[in-house]
């Protein structure tokens, strides 16, 4: 299969690179053995934790993915952990503090809405180590959240999924067959419409190159106008949304809305084959297998192996906060193999979008949105 089909298994290029309220918290410690060695009674005193968001650890997105990446650290390190589900946005105080409480040496916090609660804490906990996923630290608004500088104990794991969206409008466009296609997000914030962004971007840059006019419906790159779900929760908003696009043409859905997006998973499989879909954050195929046979294929983001280097880099006190890019080129975003699909799209439109893959890496191919995160 195409170096484009890689999964984000793949972890020692990421590793690489990384290295330049709810319910009540849960505790799992590792079963200790006869005769413990000092090795894990030094491991039994630490302490990794994660806080979700609203979406919850099983949301088969981001918050499950990340999850994986704490399970991974905790079964390399032999560490202990503590993990909370957040049930709303207001749980995010009590659960953050709540993982500082606990005697966590490094909390992970899940998602972009975590974002403000995350400086706050790690600004009055200078001795505990962060990670966020999916926000940019040096970006929170000082002023709203009372502080006068960005605290430096925190690393953002950021993600540049505009890239492999780009390729995955340019293959729902050439794999239409009514020549429209459709996105939906959960929410207007930069780490949802950075997928329709580049979605958009890829779908023109197809009828450039072959003189069509596939439209998306749902979203506008040019004014930032178009259909969110205002919940990642709500899966029957998501089937209703997902109708929605369908019932004005579109064959090919891009969800963008976690758990909500489910739902329009739902609408494509009810479609009997009429229409395909493609998934974010993870392999579709393996955190939601039921709707297999309905996706063309994922947008992926190796989060897991981002959470698993940031707790790694703490216990082994070589944490920096140097905020961590995901991109093509280290292999921290991709597409995830076609599976089901791989008889059913033709080899030319596979070798294009390989090709275009490369051309991104290599800087022949720009993609514009400005919700692209920023290294510093």
């Amino acid at each position: 299969m195409s170096k484009l089909l890689r999964t984000l298994a793949i972890g020692s290029a990421l590793a690489l690179a990384l290295t330049a309220c709810g319910s009540r918290p849960v505790d799992e410690s590792p079963g200790s053995g006869g005769g413990g060695s000092a090795e894990t009674a030094e491991a039994k005193d630490f302490r990794a934790c994660m806080v979700s968001d609203s979406g919850g650890f099983d949301d088969k997105s981001f918050n499950q993915t990340s999850y994986k990446g704490l399970q991974d650290a905790k079964a390399k390190l032999g560490i202990e952990e503590s993990t909370v589900e957040s049930k709303s946005d207001n749980d995010y105080p009590k659960n953050v503090d709540g993982m500082v409480s606990a005697g966590c040496d490094v909390i992970i916090t899940v998602g972009f809405k975590l974002g403000n609660q995350t400086a706050i804490s790690a600004a009055k906990n200078p001795d505990v180590k962060f990670g966020i996923v999916d926000f940019d630290i040096g970006t929170v608004d000082l002023e709203e959240v009372g502080l006068d500088e960005v605290p430096g104990n925190v690393k953002s794991l950021l993600f540049d999924t505009a890239q492999p969206s780009f390729l995955a409008g340019y293959l729902a466009a050439g794999m239409s067959k009514t020549g429209k296609v459709g996105t939906f997000g959960g929410l207007p914030i930069p780490t949802v419409t950075i997928f329709m962004d580049g979605f958009w971007e890829g779908v023109q840059y197809y009828n450039e190159r072959k003189g069509t006019s596939v439209q998306v419906l749902g979203w506008d790159e040019t004014t930032q106008k178009g259909l969110f779900t205002n919940s990642f929760e709500n899966k029957a908003q998501g089937r209703n949304t997902a109708n929605n696009l369908i019932s004005q043409g579109a064959d090919v859905i891009f969800p963008v809305a976690g758990p909500a997006g489910l739902g329009g998973l739902e609408a494509a499989r009810a479609s009997r084959g009429k229409v395909a879909a493609i998934w974010v954050d993870t392999d579709g195929c393996v955190s939601a297998q039921e709707y297999c046979d309905v996706l063309l294929t994922s947008v992926t983001k190796g989060m897991d192996v981002a959470v698993e280097e940031v707790i790694t880099s703490v216990y082994e006190e070589r944490f920096d906060n140097t905020p961590y890019v995901g991109t093509l080129a280290n292999d921290g975003t991709g597409l995830a193999p076609y599976h089901e699909f791989e008889d059913k799209i033709p080899d030319e439109l596979k070798q294009e979008v390989e090709q275009l893959r490369q051309d991104i890496i290599d800087g022949k191919v720009t993609v514009k949105s400005t919700a692209v995160p920023k290294a510093r």
